[in-house]
Parts: C-alpha cells; structure tokens; sequence
C-alpha cells in the first residue's frame, strides 16, 4: 500500500528514508528541533509531546496500538513498568528495528511488542485495542480514508483514536505557504499521500463510529482525537 516513487538520497517507507531520521532528530531535540518545526510548518513541538502523554494514562492491562510507530518517538509517552501492551506497528522492518532500540533506552521494551502492518489492512480483530496512536503519519498513507476506517475497526468501544497530520490547509492559513516546499517535495518523493483537509478527517472519524471528536490546529499540523461509539 505504501509503496512509493524512490528518489535515491531520501529512500522509501519500505527502508528507512531520510526524512523519516530527520524527524526522529527533530522530536528527540526540543530546542533546534522546535525551531525547525515553528519555520517549517508553523507548529509547535510541545504539541506533539503533549498528544503523546495520553499513552502515559492508560491503566494497567490496556492494549495501545502506535501506527505508523516509525523511529518510536511516541515512546516518550509510555512509563516503564505501565503495564500495558503496546504494538508499535509499522510497514518497515527498519523502522521496527530503530523503534525496539528507542523502547530499550527508554526501559519499556517489556511492554513493547513490534509488528509489521499495512494500516490499510490491519492484522488485528475488531475492538482489539483501548488506544490507537497515529502521530505524523496520516499524511503519509495513499488513502488516508481507508486507514481512519482501519485504525476505528480496531478500537474498542469507549476507546480513543487520536493523533496528527500534516493537512491540507489553505495557503494564506495556519502556515500553509510556508509547508508548500515541504508539501512539493515529500509528493515528488512519494513520501506523502494526498493528505485530507480537516474536515475530511472529522467526517471520517464520525464514518468510523467516533464521537467527541477535536481537532485543534497547530500551523499545518492538526491534532485529533475522537471516542469510539459504545
């Protein structure tokens, strides 16, 4: 499903591109990191940690499903000894790889279980996980509404999808013009997906059983959340 256009230099989602380490730096780095994040996108990195606790409240004997997990920056979120199953789920071995390091140093591997998945087709049962995480990765997919459809098959209800994307957002808006560069590049590349807007994302949350769906915009990164349906 993720399979892309390759310009040497910046590899696939099937391999460990360039992009994909760049961004791992970016959160793993606050201070440079941020700064690249306010001028690139107009966004504010705290944002995205703040997204990530909610994996820290999850109760003893939760599943959390984290897809696409990539490098494992939202490992920030989990406590050592939480005592949840975490699937960090991801299309790419190498990312898998990087992820099982990053929950090693962070002394939760115990509680992390690494997986190879499509998100447009998702090796897991109905209902199976309490928490779904999807940070940065929306804007990725080929079909985005395939995947909202996926990851709200898999939640259980009661549970909470939530997480970001980069989205398509008007150019003289939350930062949109200055994202276009960004937006060119990673669509030659083949390393993002056509994106949605935001209301496309609510519509298709609502579609997948959510409701109290949020979605709060931070330049072009927009931040949702939604409560599966009981």
């Amino acid at each position: 499903m993720l399979d892309r256009l390759h310009i040497p230099g910046l590899g696939g989602w099937h391999e460990d591109p360039l992009w994909a380490s760049f961004y791992d730096w970016s959160v793993e780095h606050p201070r440079a990191g941020g700064l690249f994040w306010r001028l690139g996108i107009a966004s504010d990195l705290r944002r995205l940690y703040a997204a990530a606790g909610e994996i820290g409240r999850q109760p003893a004997g939760s599943a959390i499903l984290d897809i696409p997990c990539g490098g494992g920056v939202a490992l920030r979120g989990l406590r050592p000894g939480q005592g949840v199953r975490y699937v960090a789920a991801d299309i790419a071995q190498t990312m898998l790889d990087k992820t099982m390091e990053a929950a090693r140093e962070r002394g939760v591997a115990d509680q992390v279980e690494p997986r190879i998945a499509d998100v447009g087709a998702l090796p897991f049962g109905d209902g199976e996980f309490d928490l779904v995480v999807s940070f940065t990765g929306l804007h990725c997919f080929p079909d985005p509404h395939r995947a909202v459809l996926e990851m709200g098959r898999v939640t259980h209800a009661g549970g909470v999808l939530t997480g970001s994307a980069l989205l398509n957002t008007p150019v003289l808006s939350h930062g949109g013009l200055r994202a276009v560069p960004l937006r060119r590049v990673g669509r030659v590349s083949g390393l993002l997906g056509p994106s949605a807007t935001g209301e496309e994302v609510q519509r298709w949350l609502a579609e997948a059983g959510f409701g109290a769906i949020t979605l709060e915009m931070s330049g072009t990164m927009g931040y949702f959340r939604g409560v599966k349906d009981a």
